[in-house]
C-alpha cells in the first residue's frame, strides 16, 4: 500500500481492493453507495466518504494522515497480502473462479461489539431491514452504543428498533458482555472451538453469528459462516469439507466464494 496527502484527504494505491466488493458483500451493514460509485457509512463513531479515482486509486475523503493510518488501514486491512492469498486459493479451480470474480474483496477489521450486535440483528432477516435497525439503533444513541450503555435496556424498551424476538437476544448479549461473564477480549484469543463455545453462551448466537463475529470482529480467519449459499456451495464442491489450500483462511476463501455464488448461481446447478 502506497498512500499520499492532498488537500481533500488520502489517496491510496492499494492492489486488490474494490470498494463495492468490500463493503456490499454481506459483512458490514452500516454502507451506503452513491450512483457516482462513492461509498459512505461507519465504523463505529468514525464516518468515512471513499472513492475510486480515474487512475483507479482510493480517495479517503477529508480524511487526516493519523485518522487514516490510526483508523482506517487497519479497518480495510491494507497490511494483509490478498494477492498472495488469492494465488493460494487458485490451486483449487472452482475457487480461481470465485477469486477472479471476486477479486477485490478484503475482509474487514471491524470491532468485536458491533460485529456481535449487528449479526444478531442479521438472523433471519433481510439487509434493508438490518440497516434499518442498526440506523434505529446508532440514531437513538448518536453512534453505535456500546454494551455498558445497552445493558441498562430491556426488551421493552428497545421497542423502538422493531427488531423482534431479536431484542430479547440484544439485550442478553449486552448484559452478558457488560458484566463480563462473556469477554469478547478472551474470546478473540481462545483457540477456535473454544471461542466459538464462549460466543454461543449468548442467547441467539449459534454457530454461523459466532462465526461472524469470530471473521468479522476478530479477524479469525479460520473462520468461515456457513449460510444457505456457503452450505450449497459445499454441498456442490466440497462435500469433506473446504479444500486443503484454504487451511487456516478458510474465512476468506468463504467471502469469495460466497461473492461469486450469490451473484451467480447457476454455477451451483440443480443444487
Amino acid at each position: 500500500m502506497d498512500y499520499r496527502i492532498t488537500g481533500n484527504g488520502i489517496i491510496v494505491k492499494q492492489n486488490d481492493f474494490d470498494i463495492a466488493q468490500t463493503l456490499d458483500c454481506g459483512q458490514a451493514f452500516r454502507w451506503n453507495a452513491a450512483e457516482d460509485g462513492s461509498f459512505e457509512g461507519f465504523f463505529l463513531n468514525h464516518y468515512l466518504k471513499i472513492s475510486e479515482t480515474d487512475g483507479g486509486e482510493f480517495l479517503f475523503h477529508n480524511v487526516s494522515e493519523e485518522e487514516f493510518l490510526s483508523v482506517w488501514k487497519d479497518y480495510f486491512d491494507f497490511d494483509t497480502d490478498y494477492g498472495e492469498l488469492k494465488k493460494r486459493f487458485s490451486e483449487d479451480e472452482t475457487l480461481a473462479e470465485a477469486c477472479r470474480f471476486a477479486s477485490g474483496i478484503r475482509i474487514l477489521r471491524q470491532d468485536p461489539w458491533e460485529t456481535l450486535c449487528s449479526f444478531i440483528i442479521s438472523q433471519n432477516n433481510n439487509i434493508p431491514r438490518i440497516r434499518g435497525i442498526i440506523g434505529r439503533l446508532c440514531e437513538r444513541y448518536g453512534g453505535f452504543p456500546s454494551a455498558e450503555v445497552l445493558a441498562g435496556e430491556t426488551v421493552e424498551s428497545l421497542g423502538f428498533l422493531r427488531a423482534g424476538f431479536r431484542a430479547k437476544y440484544i439485550a442478553d448479549a449486552s448484559e452478558k458482555t457488560a458484566s463480563g461473564r462473556i469477554s469478547l477480549a478472551a474470546a478473540a484469543s481462545m483457540p477456535y472451538e473454544e471461542a466459538v463455545k464462549e460466543l454461543m453462551k449468548i442467547k441467539g448466537v449459534g454457530p454461523k453469528v459466532a462465526d461472524c463475529v469470530l471473521l468479522f470482529g476478530m479477524h479469525r480467519m479460520e473462520a468461515y459462516p456457513v449460510d444457505v449459499w456457503i452450505k450449497r456451495v459445499l454441498s456442490r464442491f466440497y462435500p469433506d469439507g473446504m479444500p486443503e489450500c484454504t487451511r487456516g483462511f478458510e474465512g476468506a476463501a468463504q467471502q469469495y466464494l460466497f461473492h461469486y455464488v450469490r451473484c451467480n448461481p447457476r454455477v451451483l446447478g440443480d443444487i
